[in-house]
Formats: structure tokens, sequence, C-alpha cells
């Protein structure tokens, strides 16, 4: 289905990227789509910033896959049926070697905090006939998109005032724990981060296995770096034994949403959206994690949306209809 607004694919050369630990280009791909009514030249809009998940860059929320539409065109179908509002959506690139970048500042990934925040945000507003305040831009995003949604709606509370979270990383003991033990075998047998990224990179077809030790990797590159360390990262356990670091583990643990949320409390409750939803049967637990702080929410008294559906963690962008509609309307103001 062919879409009526625009598609405005710029090569964004970044400042705040230079010198990333892994290499990464610095230069981006950052997608921008034009609503219909944009071709108005006296109209400006709302911003939505759309953040992908683990392994995802922006451009694949343009993804030409059967039978499932891409954003734009989730978006357009709500537009028509009148259950949306024209709005901007930006669809930054924030992929590492590793697959994501948590969209938090680290020193092994690079500062994507400070890239959106510092960089997109401004450019965005510069370039487009956005409405350029808090109260007009959202965030939304799925996993660790999804994760980075809701911290950057708490931490950023001057920049973005709408959130929209699909199945983000939170309750880290669920989330991720189970994981650790997936990874222990594959960094041992090649002896260590820079012998498994090594054999990563070589390996034609990525492997389960390969796919589930680089997403520990990739979270402990975020979540604790170290550049003292050889690869630059501090693993939360013994690659010789499995052993948790119980010192390394403290510090993935003050990234987690439910853990920040106390301190961050009212950045959410000034928000005109605070949305969360995940499936039920999601693999990696994340449902059990949108509870807790769905319950955390109203012990607060903070004005949210907490739903649940039945479905796992992949292929749930028919999520995003749901949020756009909300996102849109709130940024509105209708």
């Amino acid at each position: 289905m062919p879409i009526r607004g625009t598609i405005d694919w710029v090569r964004h050369e970044s400042q705040i990227l230079w010198g990333n630990a892994l290499g990464d280009p610095h230069i981006r791909d950052l997608i921008v789509y034009l609503p219909p009514g944009y071709a108005d030249l006296d109209r400006r809009f709302p911003v939505i910033y759309c953040l992908t998940g683990f392994t995802g860059t922006g451009a694949m929320f343009l993804n030409i896959e059967p039978w499932t539409p891409n954003l734009p065109q989730r978006f357009e179908s709500l537009l028509d049926a009148g259950r949306a509002v024209e709005a901007i959506l930006v669809m930054p690139d924030c992929f590492t070697r590793l697959g994501g970048s948590q969209y938090i500042d680290s020193t092994a990934t690079g500062r994507y905090d400070a890239y959106l925040t510092e960089e997109i945000v401004p450019f965005v507003d510069s370039r487009y006939r956005t409405l350029p305040e808090p109260s007009r831009r959202g965030i939304m995003g799925k996993s660790s998109g999804g994760y980075g949604a809701i911290i950057h709606a708490m931490r950023h509370p001057e920049i973005f005032g709408a959130v929209a979270c699909h199945s983000g990383d939170m309750y880290f003991e669920y989330a991720y724990l189970p994981d650790f033990p997936k990874a222990v075998a594959p960094l041992q047998r090649h002896g260590g981060i820079d012998g498994f990224l090594a054999h990563f990179d070589r390996e034609v077809k990525k492997s389960d296995e390969s796919v589930a030790a680089l997403n520990i990797v990739a979270m402990a590159a975020c979540y604790s770096p170290n550049p003292a360390m050889p690869a630059g990262i501090d693993l939360p356990f013994e690659i010789e034994t499995g052993e948790i670091r119980g010192d390394v583990w403290a510090r993935w643990l003050e990234h987690d949403p439910i853990r920040i949320l106390p301190e961050r409390a009212e950045a959410l409750r000034r928000a005109r959206l605070v949305f969360l939803d995940c499936g039920t049967r999601d693999e990696w637990n994340l449902h059990l994690g949108a509870r807790i702080f769905a319950s955390g929410l109203r012990e607060r008294g903070i004005a949210h949306i907490h739903e649940e559906f039945a479905d796992g963690h992949m292929k749930i962008t028919y999520r995003y209809e749901r949020s756009l509609e909300l996102l849109t309307r709130s940024l509105a103001g209708a």
C-alpha cells in the first residue's frame, strides 16, 4: 500500500558519536516521515521519536514484508479512519557493532543519550516545521526501543512529554539473568569477549547461541562499561565459572526502569501520556516487568495506561497502531 506522506532520508553527520570505542560510523541515516498535511506550508506538527529494538535500525520501520504494513502505512490507516492526528515520525539509527545502544551513554558503545537529546532533536526542530515544545514531542519504541523510550521520558521531561513503551526491558532479574548461563559457554570457547566478537564477525550465519551471547555482551557494554578492561566492558559474571559478580550486577540494576522510577516519578507525572503494554507470553518475561512498573505508577498516583495482549515478544508491530493513536491524540491535545 503506497503512502501519501513523504519519507525524508537524511545522511546525518554526528559530532557526538565521534570516537566510538567499537569503531562504529558517525555518519548515520535519519529517516523522517512527513504526513500528508505537511504540504500545507502554514502548518506545524507534533513529533514522535520511534526507537527500534535490539539489532534494529530506523530503516526497519520501513520494512517491506508480506501481509505486514510498515510504520507509515499503519499510521496512515489510522489517519484515514480518523483514529490518529497527523504528526512527524522520526526514526533514528542507534545501531552499534554489538547490535544496539539501549539509547544511553556509555564509554563502550557511545553517547547515544546525548546523540538523541542534544543532536537529533535540535536538528529535527531546525529542519522541519515541528511544534518544538515537550508537550508536543513524544517518544515510543519496542523491546530495547521501549526501554529507551521510558528511560528518556523519565530522564528528559524537558524534551519528551509523552511516552509509549512496548515490551520494554525492565525488571532485569527476569529479563536478563536467565540468559547469563547461555553466554558463558561461547565466551569460554572463544577466550573471552574479544575472541567471541571476532568469531561473531566471521560467522556467516549468526547462530542462536551467538546472538544470545551477543545480547548479554551488548547489555554489559551499555550498563557496565569499563575503559580499563581490554574489551572496555565488565561482564556481570565470571567467564570461567559463570558466578555472578555482585558489584557489576549492581551497576546493571542502576539502569533498570523499576529502580529508576522512585527518583524519576515526577517526570512521568508531568507527561501527557504514559502507555505501556506487553504480550502475556513474552519470551523474556517482560510482561512481568511491565506489571511491576505499572504497580509502581499506581502506588504513586501517576496516570497511565497499561495493557496486555495474548502474544509473545516477536512480530507485534501491530501494537504500534494502539500507541500511535494514543500518542498523536495526546500530543495534539485531543
